[in-house]
């Protein structure tokens, strides 16, 4: 019953597979529950695996240089004294969005963002452009990200430069 099932789903879950099977079984006074079935589809290798349904969002051994990381020893004692950068991704009917997050480590704020297409340093560089505009105090501020390509990039080490720059 479970193989021929199984012909016309193949990625039919264990689950769902009991809930097709269940009134069969009943039919054929066969006593088998859903905990039954996993054990016996196990022991048999008919379980699925399951599949992976992430994006790889991150790079990071890539040949561009790489700062060291401040934040290991550093106790954050106020606001917009650390901004963290990261890259999430939201899925639509249409396509992949990369949502760009820049967000002040003491009170977990968003201090800038942009929803973009793609994860390239322009994307994320928008985001940090307006977390900048968004700083109330002009104090020093240490920059964290997960070492990805975008962030080590030419382009974005240039605006985190001008910025440096900005506040000296």
């Amino acid at each position: 019953m479970v193989q021929q099932i199984r012909m016309e789903l193949p990625k039919l879950g264990t689950r769902k597979l009991y809930y097709l099977l269940k009134e069969r079984f009943e039919n054929q006074n066969l006593k088998i529950g859903r905990d039954a079935l996993f054990s016996y589809l196990r022991r048999e290798n008919m379980l699925i695996q399951p599949q992976k349904k992430y994006i790889k969002t991150t790079f990071s051994k890539h040949w561009l240089r790489k700062h060291p990381n401040l934040l290991k020893e550093l106790e954050v004692k106020k606001a917009e004294q650390v901004f963290v950068s990261d890259i999430t991704y939201l899925k639509t009917k249409k396509s992949t969005c990369y949502l760009s997050l820049v967000t002040d480590v003491y009170s977990r704020r968003i201090m800038g963002y942009y929803l973009g297409l793609n994860m390239n340093a322009q994307s994320v560089a928008k985001a940090l452009k307006m977390a900048i505009k968004n700083r109330v105090n002009k104090d020093d501020l240490i920059h964290h990200s997960d070492r990805g390509l975008q962030y080590c990039s030419d382009y974005y080490q240039k605006i985190l430069c001008k910025i440096i720059l900005s506040l000296l």
